[in-house]
Formats: structure tokens, C-alpha cells, sequence
């Protein structure tokens, strides 16, 4: 058990430091600490390290994050590989930039509303209970909004990003070997990361999809780099020429479809079913030569087969009558 307090930090001061000044006086100077890898399983009272701004203690033993609240000046926090299980007692830090958790057992991204100028937050590869995934607290990612530009959530069973969207400023993703597999769900948030440079999902079987890399790079016009590679100018004008070609005959197509459609209503509505009268042969004959004109002027215009089986119809029809009325007569 092995607890951070000043008496540690003096027994790892250089022997320069504490013979040329008071030891007061160091602590109060001191803007950097590396604790990291001494077995430290708690964090005890180092408050006269006022100036402090970068702690470095992983590889530890750590547990809870406390008795930071005199740290109001730290801007980066290395916590990577301890047993940390919750985001807590961070409020303090009012200057936090860049926060480090990688490897421990938090399974609730929480905590880190008031820390309001953090710009990178990595939570990579939590010791997570069997079948479970790391989740985000809204109220968290809300008051992150606006200053998070670097997020790591490598190795977190995470299958899904929709609640991410809110990171308007986003600048690097990282999502390495988790469990995401649906494209339009990457792409609704791709729409929403205007700011995106980076993207790394490498180990995801999304990957595995038909036009992976095509498509993540027609959604996004600010990314620079899909999973550690380069996007070039050139691929990314093609593949927009590509989309911009594929959406013009897609939109002719419908516009045949539909003209098509309002034809055969149109040649539908003209055709007419008719019952002629009894009338003399002469006037019977008439009918049929104008029926049978009609007929020819639509076969001229090839219609459909229907309509064409039914002016037949109708012709024979006109016929039978004309022999009835002939016979009356």
C-alpha cells in the first residue's frame, strides 16, 4: 500500500532540489510530476503543489481519483492503467485539457460537466464486465460539446455512435476494435461532425462492408485520414463526380417512370368501351370504319398490349353488331 503524499514526492525530488532550497518552495514551483509506475494505490494530500500542471500516474494501483481540489492549474492528467472505476471529483479542474484513463474499470463516462476546456479525453480499453459496453452520460457529453476535439473509445465494446453526435468539434475519432456494423448510423453522425479530420475504426465490422472507404468519404468533406490512411484530393473528386453521376440517372430514371405512368393513365382514359344502337347497316358500317381507323392510329403509337387487346375487342364487337342489325333488317 502505497499512498501519494509529500513525503513520497521527496524521496523522488532530486537531491539538487532539496539542498538548494526549501522543500516548501520547491513544491509550490514544481509544474511537473511523474509518479507514474510506484505501486500507488491512493492520492493523498500534495495541496502545496499549487502550480502544478501536468501529473503523470499510471501503471499504478489507483482506485478513486480525489484530492485533486487544489489542482485548479493542471492541464494534463495521466491516469492510464489503474483501477479507477468512475470519472468522479474532477470539477476542480478547471484548466483540464487533455485526461487519460485508458485501461481501467470505468464503465460510465460521467462527471466531467464542469470541466469545461477539455480538448482530448482518452477512455480506450476499460476492464469491462462480460457482455457489457462503455456508456456516455448526455449531461457529460453536452458541457464537452463544444471544446472536445480528440476522443479515444478504442476496445469498448461500443456498437453504436449516435450519442457522440453532439461533439460538434470533433476533430479525431478513434473506435478501434469495438462493435460497430451499421453504415447509416456512421453516416447520420458524419453529417454532424462538420469539423472531422480523423477517423480510425479499424477492427470494426463495419469495415467489412461493400464500399466501406467510398462511402465514409463522400459523407465526410473534412476528413483527411480513414483508418491511417491518407485520403487524397483526387479519390475524393471522383468519388463525388461518381455520386453527383449515379444521383442525375437515378433522378432520370424516375422522371421516365413517371411519364411513362401518366401515358398509359392518359391512352386508358382515352379508349372507350362503346354499345352502339341498333341502327341501319349504313350507320352501323360508319362506326366500324371509325372504330377501325381509331384502332390503326393506336397501333401506329404502340400502345401497351392491353390496350391493344381491347380495341380488338371492341372492334369485333361493332362487327357482330352490324351482322345482328343486317339480319333485323
Amino acid at each position: 500500500m502505497v499512498q501519494l503524499t509529500m513525503d513520497l514526492i521527496a524521496k523522488n525530488a532530486s537531491h539538487k532540489n532539496r539542498s538548494e532550497e526549501d522543500f516548501g518552495q520547491y513544491l509550490q514551483k514544481i509544474t511537473h510530476l511523474n509518479l507514474s509506475d510506484k505501486n500507488i494505490d491512493s492520492i493523498g494530500d500534495i495541496s502545496f503543489c499549487k502550480n502544478l500542471r501536468v501529473l503523470y500516474l499510471y501503471d499504478n494501483q489507483i482506485n478513486q481519483i480525489q484530492n485533486l481540489n487544489f489542482a485548479s492549474n493542471i492541464t494534463h492528467l495521466y491516469l492510464q492503467n489503474n483501477r479507477i472505476s468512475s470519472t468522479e471529483n474532477l470539477s476542480s479542474l478547471k484548466k483540464l485539457e487533455k485526461l487519460y484513463l485508458g485501461g481501467n474499470c470505468i464503465t460510465v463516462v460521467e462527471g466531467l460537466d464542469k470541466v469545461g476546456e477539455l480538448r482530448e479525453l482518452h477512455i480506450e480499453s476499460q476492464h469491462l464486465p462480460l457482455g457489457e459496453k462503455l456508456l456516455f452520460d448526455p449531461v457529460s457529453l453536452n458541457s464537452l460539446a463544444k471544446s472536445l476535439s480528440v476522443l479515444n473509445i478504442s476496445n469498448n465494446n461500443i456498437d453504436e455512435l449516435e450519442e457522440l453526435a453532439v461533439l460538434e468539434n470533433l476533430s479525431y475519432l478513434k473506435a478501434v476494435d469495438n462493435r460497430l456494423k451499421h453504415m447509416k448510423d456512421l453516416e447520420v453522425v458524419l453529417k454532424k461532425w462538420t469539423k472531422l479530420h480523423r477517423i480510425d475504426l479499424t477492427g470494426n465490422p463495419i469495415c467489412q462492408k461493400p464500399k466501406y472507404r467510398d462511402r465514409i468519404i463522400v459523407q465526410s468533406q473534412t476528413l483527411e485520414s480513414l483508418d491511417g490512411k491518407e485520403i487524397q484530393e483526387m479519390e475524393r473528386r471522383f468519388l463525388m463526380n461518381w455520386k453527383a453521376s449515379r444521383a442525375a440517372r437515378k433522378k432520370s430514371n424516375e422522371r421516365i417512370i413517371d411519364e411513362h405512368a401518366a401515358y398509359v393513365q392518359f391512352s386508358d382514359s382515352e379508349t372507350p368501351y362503346l354499345t352502339l344502337p341498333f341502327h341501319d347497316s349504313h350507320s352501323v358500317k360508319k362506326k366500324a370504319d371509325f372504330l377501325d381507323l381509331s384502332h390503326k392510329q393506336k397501333v401506329a403509337r404502340k400502345p401497351l398490349s392491353g390496350i391493344c387487346e381491347r380495341s380488338s375487342q371492341m372492334k369485333t364487337q361493332v362487327e357482330e353488331e352490324s351482322e345482328v342489325t343486317a339480319e333485323v333488317v
